[in-house]
């Protein structure tokens, strides 16, 4: 097999995450961490002897393919804001590159019924590519982050080894997560790319509802629709979550039987208030505005003069969880409700590996699949989400990394709590064991 190469575009948050955890693994044979700012590509590289820094334009294909082709690249990790997807997703074909995303391809709404009907959704541009890719013998794994990632690796263990029938996949992602100022007063600080988090809150979400044999149809909503006070567990307790637009429910119907599919996301009334300011002020706006001789876009503008999610942990305190909600049918015949999670304390990871919970907990997850195509545990072709891979080996490597995941059956399966890494592994005493 083929020494893995790997180039790693972006060394943000969750891009200079990615390469702490990675540079603990030996299953790869040279990490080249680009990015725009080649300072910051040579702090994220500067931790490992087998890691090369450079400069990158994630917007030129044709930088991509340049450095893809230097550096004998054999996989690319896309670890950018996702209005550079579609780049660097064509720059790893053109270069015969496997390529792992942690998002899709961006959406754009129904230009009559954007609350309704969808539009371009999410992923759309490169499912379209499919073809091209399957020719090629080439893999581009997409939405390999947590959510979508880990919360679609726990819809494909429900689906094969908890559930005979699935009425709702619904992904629920919460938090008690806390920054503080200097002083020590809590502030407004955006724990992950402020810019992603304006597109994915301020478009219509999409909801999957179908027949649970596979027929069914993606429709849309308003955004913050539908709240629900949701539990998460250890600690964090009742949080309220809302519709948001998320890749995992243009995902999961691909390849697993559900009555529906939802995202729900606690983003909390503070956050949603400024959201809607944002909106009504236009500054959500992607398009650029010339402001005094100078053209910029409002949204740029926003995530600029907000704090950098990557320097917030020393000032954040709390827990993040991220997981999936599933109802339906057990394998036992008999009606069933579980959430499987991933809990992150960011006093461990800043810790651990001195990044905080809400960028590491995502980056770990594109490490762990990238392990399993290194040793050809998991293999394919085409464009392809996490459901299409078994998950077990993916579960059983995220707990060897020290990161444990849980189950909850909440009603009516009894829990057995064995402590795993300070985290817990809570799982119903009818839960499969993982190999």
């Amino acid at each position: 097999m083929t020494a893995m190469r790997i180039l790693l575009v972006g060394a943000g948050g969750v891009g200079g995450a990615f390469a702490a955890i990675a540079a603990r693994r030996d299953f790869f044979e040279t990490l080249v961490v680009a990015d725009h700012d080649l300072a910051r590509a040579e702090r994220a590289a500067g931790i490992d002897e087998r890691y090369v820094a450079a400069q990158v334009d994630a917007s030129s294909t044709d930088a991509v393919l340049a450095l893809c082709r230097e550096h004998r690249i054999t996989h690319v990790m896309n670890a950018v804001d996702p209005v550079f997807d579609m780049p660097v997703f064509d720059a790893a074909l053109a270069a015969g590159a496997d390529y792992v995303d942690m998002a899709m391809s961006l959406s754009r709404p129904h230009p009559e019924a954007p609350y309704e009907r969808c539009g371009v959704k999410l992923g759309d541009e490169q499912f379209a590519k499919a073809g091209q890719w399957e020719t090629a013998g080439r893999l581009a794994l997409v939405g390999m982050g947590v959510e979508p990632g880990l919360s679609d690796v726990f819809a494909r263990y429900a689906a094969d080894h908890l559930f005979s029938e699935i009425d709702e996949l619904g992904t629920r992602d919460g938090a008690d997560l806390v920054v503080t100022d200097e002083h020590g007063n809590e502030v407004f600080a955006p724990s992950f790319s402020m810019w992603t988090t304006i597109e994915e809150c301020l478009n219509p979400p999409v909801i999957w509802t179908g027949d649970g044999s596979g027929a069914g149809t993606w429709h849309t909503t308003a955004p913050f629709s539908e709240p629900e006070l949701f539990d998460f567990p250890e600690g964090i307790g009742p949080v309220e979550c809302v519709n948001v637009e998320h890749e995992e429910v243009l995902l999961m119907p691909r390849w697993i039987d559900c009555r529906r599919a939802t995202f729900k996301y606690g983003l909390g009334e503070e956050l949603i208030t400024i959201l809607k300011v944002l909106h009504t002020l236009g500054l959500d706006s992607t398009e650029k505005v010339r402001v005094k001789g100078v053209e910029v876009s409002p949204r740029d503008v926003v995530a600029a003069v907000l704090p950098d999610p990557a320097g917030i942990g020393p000032r954040m305190r709390g827990k993040t969880c991220a997981g999936l909600w599933v109802t339906g049918t057990g394998k036992d015949g008999r009606p069933r409700s579980t959430y499987l999670y991933h809990v992150v304390d960011n006093e461990w990871s800043m810790a651990e590996y001195g990044h905080q919970c809400v960028v590491w907990q995502t980056a770990i997850n594109p490490v762990v699949a990238l392990e399993l195509l290194a040793t050809g545990v998991w293999q394919g072709s085409g464009v392809l989400g996490p459901e299409a891979f078994d998950a077990v080996p993916f579960l059983d490597l995220l707990t060897a990394y020290g990161s444990p995941w849980g189950i909850e059956d909440r009603e009516p399966a009894v829990l057995v709590s064995t402590p795993v890494h300070g985290a817990g592994r809570i799982a119903p005493a009818d839960a499969p064991p993982l190999s």
